[in-house]
């Protein structure tokens, strides 16, 4: 037993240092951080018109059906702090599998 939790201590050390070491916020490569942010409100922006209703304060049009789901929310408000690195992929994503054309960027 005293393995047993010495070994998951010591993969839960491993775990943490590799999630410090992630870089957190900002645009992806090969974006300006205003190229980021236009993205990921375009993005948004067809998110709320074609999938979901996001509301304006959120970014979106608020003229989509339905609730957006959480992958979707979370994405958006990574995009509003900063991190389009992280919310860009992931509008990406949705849209495609609501088998909406993703914009490209600008």
């Amino acid at each position: 037993m005293a393995k047993l939790v010495g070994s998951v201590g010591l993969m839960t050390m491993s775990l943490l240092a590799v999630g410090c070491t992630q870089t957190a916020g900002g645009p992806p490569p090969g974006m300006t951080v205003a190229q980021g942010q236009a993205y990921c409100t375009k993005l948004t922006t067809v998110y709320s018109e074609y999938v979901a209703g996001v509301s304006t304060a959120m970014g979106g049009v608020g003229a989509g059906g339905g609730q957006p789901d959480i992958d979707a929310r979370v994405a958006i408000a990574q995009c509003q702090d900063g991190n389009t690195a992280a919310g860009i992929p992931v509008l990406q994503r949705e849209l495609r599998n609501n088998k909406v054309d993703v914009p490209p960027p600008s």
